[in-house]
């Protein structure tokens, strides 16, 4: 029980490092919240300054939502801690206690906890992420299809409780995080992918 929170506790503040806002001012001396969407995700690193910083944004992101729950994995941490500690992470990184309990919309570091606990689930899950992403052209789209994917993949290969729960919170995570993008998606002046925006 120790060892489970633990590494709830510690998947929370890996979760919560702003890796966006740390690329912005490491890449052009900026801080991203100013620019752009506001927002220190990897779409918005990817409009505002370009695709390297984008690529360390979203490592920085994917790896803050895996190595937490690939530790507990290796420490045989059993899977409802394993759900806790990503969707803490998940928590950590969309209202951050190092910025204000500000913070990012939580797809990448959800993906990277699934790619750790769920492995398979993770795949089906970024080739409709991807389909989607590819065939319409918004990121945010995708995020919310793909996540609800997630969660009915884990219905349909009957993964276990925890998986199931962990998929569903994390989904629930991600639809209140893009409350403001499902609002421009039917206003219909959501950014596309490749749309770049002036520093």
């Amino acid at each position: 029980m120790i060892a489970g929170a633990t590494l709830v506790v510690t998947a929370y503040l890996v979760g919560a490092i702003p890796f966006g806002l740390l690329v912005g001012r490491m890449e052009k001396g900026i801080d991203i919240r100013r620019h752009g969407s506001g927002n220190i995700g990897t779409s918005n690193v990817l409009r505002t300054l370009g695709k390297r910083a984008a690529f360390l944004t979203l490592a920085g992101d994917l790896l803050k939502g895996y190595l937490p729950l690939l530790a507990g994995i290796l420490l045989g941490i059993s899977e409802p801690w394993l759900a806790a500690a990503g969707v803490c992470a998940v928590i950590g990184h969309s209202w951050s206690p190092y910025i204000g309990f500000r913070g990012g919309k939580g797809v990448a570091t959800s993906f990277g906890a699934a790619l750790a606990f769920m492995p398979g689930i993770a795949g089906l899950t970024l080739l409709v992420y991807l389909s989607i992403a590819g065939l319409t052209r918004y990121t945010s789209l995708a995020a919310l299809i793909g996540s609800a994917s997630m969660l009915l993949w884990a219905h349909l290969l009957k993964a276990s409780q925890a998986r199931v729960l962990f998929a569903a919170a994390c989904t629930i995570l991600i639809y209140v995080r893009h409350r403001e993008n499902v609002q421009r998606l039917i206003n219909g002046n959501e950014r596309k992918i490749g749309q770049r925006v002036e520093v």
